[in-house]
């Protein structure tokens, strides 16, 4: 009985982590279709750049983008069919400017000199991925 109720729970915990896993969507909110992501990843980016610095929700907003940037380029950089592509490499370029601001004045609002960089490296990538596609 005590064997029966072993393979019982095995099989369960089995099951619960395939059909846990066969959903697509991994914890950080990527589906894997670069198109789709890349397209809520730059919504993401400019929502948290577009917040007033007063609002509560500025810093939470920061660490999801942070988190959203170090997620899309682990998934996507090392995918040869994604890293040849002109919006891939602008993203790429849109990408760092953004950590890299993060990381050197985490507390200092974006300036606009890189707000301003960024919203046309964003329409430069989505006019990229209507062609693209």
């Amino acid at each position: 009985m005590k064997r029966y109720l072993i393979q019982f729970c095995a099989f369960i915990l089995v099951s619960l982590i395939a059909l846990t896993s066969c959903t697509g969507i991994t914890s950080s909110g990527l589906t894997g279709n670069y198109r789709q992501d890349t397209l809520d990843l730059i919504s993401s980016l400019r929502t948290a750049i577009e917040l007033p610095e007063e609002t509560p929700e500025k810093a939470a907003a920061q660490a999801n983008a942070r988190t959203l940037i170090n997620s899309f380029a682990a998934r996507y950089r090392r995918d040869s069919s994604v890293s040849r592509l002109s919006s891939f490499t602008t993203m790429q370029t849109a990408l760092n400017g953004l950590a890299s601001h993060y990381t050197a004045y985490p507390n200092r609002p974006v300036p606009e000199k890189l707000k301003q960089r960024l919203d046309r490296e964003f329409k430069q990538i989505e006019l990229s991925l209507k062609r693209e596609s």
